[in-house]
């Protein structure tokens, strides 16, 4: 059962990975099928949380946290939703060409907080859409109605449009008629959202336009490896949720001798390695205490544990080494990492049981803890949001981890399959001459 309190349960991973699954249950709307971006009274819809309920579902039915029949039907009314509701140029729709506004009501799918219509949370919606569709192959009306929804809602977002004009696929845009200025280019989440582009079976984007976004990519090195660097990890995190990339390489990993699931493996060890080192001299920060990641924290110019005052970040894509920092951990980050560094993990949590026992809320782990500054208890500043990222992320990770369940089904998609092809990914699962 889960707690509705922050409690001193023990952070075992199968129960962190229920609770998490839980969030999906308890703060989706049943008539919408909408997952809320946080468990905060009120908040609004994220399209990217709602993709990734989508993924959980099946690991729901696989663990016997929900029957199938129930995963389905809730997986049904959100893709009835999205098939359903109004596309337009208009500021209250919820969608456009395909793609969908950021954040949406979660009653009536209506645009709030005039967020843009974001590429690369629509990218996270599909690849949602497309896990439950790979999972529900059933004959019935329901998984049958399933696969249909999906494949329209796919084929319905116009990615050649997104770009703009341009050579790589813009950020989003905003009603009446205007693309947001900034572009996916260079390492980051949005290659997730090329390898969907690229596969599109309709408005399919090109080769060339994965080879701009590419073209940025900034290497350095690390322990006499190549290394991409990106300091928050859900940049790492986010696309590997889905795609299952050891062993697979484009161009720019077959030049470097490397593949993006080392490379991550490389950037958990520098975090780590970060916290140990904690030049910024913060409460907590250890070998097996770490985490930076986008995040909530406190806001303001504050004082710590130890007496300095220190510039609080808010909302802020924190991270290591090089970004942003100023003591406020993503204590979900560290589970998420499972599948590149299960000892790194697996002490992580011991560590944050032993150290933090109080921060859990409902069983999950809060978007983010500060402890130096002063709270209740050790963990200091805690958020008091849990987020729905955060808890799929926990979810889809630990399974891959497990059994690589998430990743199996996606390397069962045609398009998933094309879209890697079309990038000049080689190696690995892909080079298999049947479907997995």
């Amino acid at each position: 059962m889960l707690q509705q309190t922050r409690n001193t349960e023990c952070f075992q991973v199968d129960r962190l990975q229920s609770a998490a699954f839980g969030y999906f249950l308890r703060y989706s709307d049943p008539d919408t099928g909408l997952v809320a971006d946080t468990s905060l009274a009120d908040a609004p819809s994220s399209i990217a949380a709602t993709g990734f309920g989508l993924s959980c579902y099946p690991v729901g039915v696989e663990r016997g946290w929900i029957s199938r029949k129930d995963a389905a039907g809730r997986v049904l009314t959100a893709l009835r939703f999205f098939a359903n509701s109004r596309q337009g140029r208009d500021p209250l729709a919820t969608g456009y060409r395909g793609f969908y506004y950021h954040f949406l009501h979660m009653k009536t799918g209506e645009r709030v907080w005039q967020c843009e219509l974001s590429t690369i949370d629509t990218a996270l919606l599909m690849a949602g859409v497309l896990t439950a569709a790979a999972y529900f192959s059933g004959e019935d009306a329901a998984e049958t109605e399933i696969r249909t929804l999906s494949e329209a809602l796919y084929s319905r977002v116009d990615w050649h449009w997104a770009l703009g004009r341009g050579e790589t696929l813009t950020m989003g845009w905003r009603p009446p008629g205007r693309f947001l200025k900034y572009r996916w280019q260079g390492y980051s989440e949005a290659l997730l959202l090329y390898v969907l582009a690229l596969g599109a079976p309709h408005h399919a984007i090109r080769p060339e336009h994965y080879r701009a976004f590419t073209a940025a990519y900034d290497w350095t090195t690390v322990d006499a490896m190549p290394h991409l660097p990106a300091a928050p990890l859900f940049i790492h995190l986010f696309p590997q949720a889905w795609l299952d990339l050891r062993g697979l390489r484009d161009q720019p990993m077959r030049e470097k001798a490397t593949d993006y699931f080392d490379n991550s493996c490389r950037a958990i060890s520098l975090q780590r390695r970060y916290a140990e080192d904690n030049p910024g001299g913060y409460a907590g920060y250890g070998r097996d205490i770490w985490g930076l990641s986008a995040c909530d924290g406190p806001t303001g110019k504050l004082r710590l544990v130890d007496g300095r005052w220190q510039q609080m970040l808010g909302y802020a894509a924190r991270g290591a080494p090089g970004g942003p920092d100023d003591g406020t951990l993503a204590p979900w980050a560290a589970v998420a990492s499972l599948p590149f560094d299960a000892d790194g993990s697996r002490t992580a949590l011991a560590a944050l049981e032993s150290r933090y026992p109080d921060i859990l809320c409902e069983g999950r782990f809060p978007g983010g803890f500060n402890p130096s500054l002063p709270g209740v208890g050790p963990e200091g500043w805690v958020d008091d949001r849990v987020v729905g990222l955060d808890q799929g992320l926990v979810v889809m990770m630990i399974e891959n981890a497990r059994n690589g369940f998430v990743w199996g089904l996606m390397r069962d998609i045609l398009a998933i399959r094309r879209g890697l092809q079309r990038a000049d990914f080689r190696g690995g699962w892909l080079d298999s001459t049947e479907m997995a």
